[in-house]
Parts: structure tokens; C-alpha cells; sequence
């Protein structure tokens, strides 16, 4: 079992570069939890990641799962909310003076910047996730229904999800 203050550290420093949402640290987040602590198999990581797109806060309850691999519930715990402390911090103080900053230059050509850099992470995350996972054509017609719902319909990913995994079940005992 990892120790609670390693757990601590490592979700606190990847809640600091939470930015643009958690799609963006996909490839820290299976660097940190699969490859170098080896808190999770790539498998469990993968899982992990289709179950908590079920919850609130995708990516974040991945640190919850991840911190009960690697610390037991004090470890879910102690994860949980050190991934959520900077952003939950910095939306306190962000808060009280948006006003004021939104109508600073330097900020607004800041934030243009980084959103295309944002996107740029999320496709690098989508293609790591897809190059792993992504093997058999069944996997290839999956990833387009879904991509296909989500995209041209009101459906809820939630249920794009659970059909998928209905689906899967399915067809793996047909």
C-alpha cells in the first residue's frame, strides 16, 4: 500500500493542471496511475475510465478508484480530495473577482491560447486510449455508434454507455 502523503502528492499535483477538464490528463493520469506507480493494470484503467464516465466528475473519480488501489479507503479518500482541492480552491478565488479579470487583455489572449492546446491533449488522449483499446471491428463499430449518438443526437452518454456495455455482454456469450 502506498503511503496516504504519496497519494496526497501525486493528486494534488495533477489537480493542479486540471485545466480544460480531466480528458486533458488522460495520458498523466495512465503515465502516473498504470505505467510508473502501477496502481492499476491498463485494463483496470480502462475500466475505470468507462465506469466513472457514469459519475459526475469523470476523470476525478478515477483518482477515488486509483487511491482505493493504492491506499484502501483512506487512500480513496485522501485522492478524492486532493484532485478536487486546487481547482475547488482556485474556482473560491476566481469567483469573487471574475468580473475584473475577465476584462483584462493579457488574460483573455492567455485562455486563447491554451484552449487550442486543450483540444490538442484531449485528441492525443483519444488516440492513446484508442491505439490500446480499439483492436477488433467490433471495437471499430462500437467507438463510431457511440461517436455517432453523441455526436447527431440528445442521447445521454450515460446510456451510450451502458448500451455499449449491454451490448458487449451480449456478444460476448452469443
Amino acid at each position: 500500500m502506498a503511503p496516504l502523503v504519496t497519494i496526497a502528492w501525486i493528486f494534488l499535483k495533477i489537480g493542479l493542471v486540471f485545466v480544460g477538464g480531466g480528458y486533458v490528463l488522460i495520458p498523466l493520469l495512465h503515465r502516473i496511475m498504470v505505467d510508473q506507480y502501477r496502481w492499476l493494470t491498463l485494463k483496470e484503467f480502462l475500466d475505470g475510465m468507462a465506469l466513472s464516465q457514469l459519475t459526475p466528475g469523470p476523470l476525478a473519480i478515477l483518482a477515488t478508484f486509483a487511491g482505493y488501489r493504492a491506499g484502501g479507503f483512506a487512500g480513496a479518500l485522501v485522492g478524492t480530495v486532493f484532485i478536487f482541492l486546487p481547482c475547488t480552491m482556485l474556482m473560491i478565488f476566481l469567483t469573487r473577482r471574475y468580473e475584473r479579470l475577465r476584462n483584462i487583455r493579457l488574460i483573455r489572449e492567455v485562455l486563447d491560447g491554451v484552449v487550442p492546446a486543450v483540444v490538442g491533449l484531449v485528441a492525443a488522449a483519444a488516440w492513446n486510449l484508442g491505439s490500446t483499446s480499439i483492436v477488433t471491428l467490433r471495437d471499430v463499430l462500437l467507438m463510431a455508434t457511440g461517436f455517432g449518438i453523441l455526436q447527431f443526437t440528445r442521447v445521454s452518454p450515460m446510456f451510450v454507455i451502458l448500451g455499449a456495455g449491454a451490448l458487449g455482454y451480449f456478444l460476448h456469450f452469443s
